[in-house]
């Protein structure tokens, strides 16, 4: 055999434990991310040509690896959660001496891989079960080294791997209105889908929690069971203000802080008197008022936006604004009879639903009789 053959082919021993799961072993070790590639293979979903399913794990996802890519190359970059690998029969454990601490579920040794980085994915002895990207990222980054936390087990088969691959992401996601409630107070790299929602969230939270204004206490999250208007809804009108709107002036689109101060104040001034113009259809929860449910708050953002774009906040508080609010009285349908369009097309006043078209159709009918 040739030293460069040889060069390919070799033994990875990473010092583990072995931990004892009911009739499980699963073993816990760091590796170099750099050379998990080497030795592990992601197994795609796909069909062999008989149409039988091969695989378990969806396509990279780029802009997801890009994403974490460019976290991994800034500084102090962490990766706390463990990768999880399948292996096959050719790895093995080697025990080392045992605990004097009377521990039996878990034994000290070393995790023996085998590498022969000619080999074609499909005969590579562990198979990546949680953590595609992350190990894709680490494998693009422009890094010498990285290493990562790993669990891993030995598989029976490939329906083990695939069913194991199932019970490991089976598990719920961190819900949306927890991740609206960290974003205000997280710092460091983020995605930048998060980056984007960072202020519409701090926004969101400075209005449902500082005691004043009409959003109080009324936005539900976590730490609002009480409120009854979906915090999605609110996210999505401060987002397109902040961007597209009356609130962009107070932005700095260079690095996404603004003055949220007055940010506030324009949205108060505005709000408060949408309350007070409806103050009965603002008292009840979606299901019974079209203004608190998601299509209303999303269209009368838009409104806002209309009606203000250009103002300074101290200015909103203002005869033109609120006559202009007053103005939607007429047109409006909020909590009973019905809404009538334009075009001639007519809805119960509870026909409207939180989708595109009917927010355009709701912003087109207010944003109209609001000029007028």
């Amino acid at each position: 055999m040739s030293g460069e053959a040889m060069a390919d082919r070799y033994e990875l021993r990473l010092p583990a434990l072995e931990v004892r799961q009911g009739d499980r072993k699963i073993y816990c070790f760091a590796v170099d991310g750099k050379k998990i590639h080497s030795f592990a293979a992601v197994s795609r979903v796909r069909r062999d040509d008989d149409s039988n399913l091969q695989g378990y794990q969806r396509p990279e996802v780029l802009s997801h690896i890009r994403g974490i890519r460019r976290y991994l190359e800034s500084d102090n970059a962490m990766l706390p959660n463990a990768l999880v690998l399948a292996f096959d029969e050719n790895v093995r454990f080697e025990t080392g001496a045992r605990r004097k601490d009377g521990v039996d579920y878990s034994v000290p040794g070393e995790l023996v891989i085998p590498v022969d980085e000619s080999l074609p994915d499909e005969d590579k002895p562990a198979l990546i079960v949680d953590g595609q990207q992350r190990s894709a990222a680490i494998r693009d980054a422009d890094l010498v080294e990285f290493p990562v936390a790993a669990v891993g087990f030995i598989a029976d088969n490939h329906d083990d791997q695939r069913s194991q691959f199932i019970l490991v992401n089976s598990t719920k996601p961190l819900p949306k209105g927890l991740i609206h409630e960290l974003l205000p107070e997280t710092s460091g790299h983020l995605p930048p889908a998060y980056v984007r929602k960072r202020l519409p969230a701090q926004l969101m939270t400075r209005l449902n929690t500082d005691g004043q204004g009409p959003f109080y206490g009324r936005i539900a999250s976590p730490t609002s069971p009480d409120g009854n208007i979906k915090d999605t809804a609110v996210l999505r009108m401060l987002e397109h203000s902040l961007f597209e709107g009356a609130l962009y002036q107070y932005r700095n689109p260079e690095d996404g802080s603004g003055d949220v101060d007055r940010m506030l104040l324009h949205l108060r001034s505005f709000w408060t008197m949408v309350k007070d113009t409806f103050s009965d259809a603002w008292k009840l929860p979606p299901r019974q008022s079209r203004l608190t449910h998601g299509a209303g708050i999303q269209a009368m953002g838009f409104v806002m936006d209309s009606l203000t774009d250009g103002m300074q906040a101290e200015e909103v508080d203002c005869d033109a604004v609120r006559n202009a609010v007053l103005g939607l009285m007429p047109v409006t349908a909020w909590t009973s009879g019905m809404w009538r369009f334009p075009d001639g097309e007519q809805r119960r006043w509870n026909g409207l639903q939180n989708t595109p078209n009917d927010i355009r159709l709701l912003t087109d009918l207010l944003v109209r009789a609001g000029r007028a």
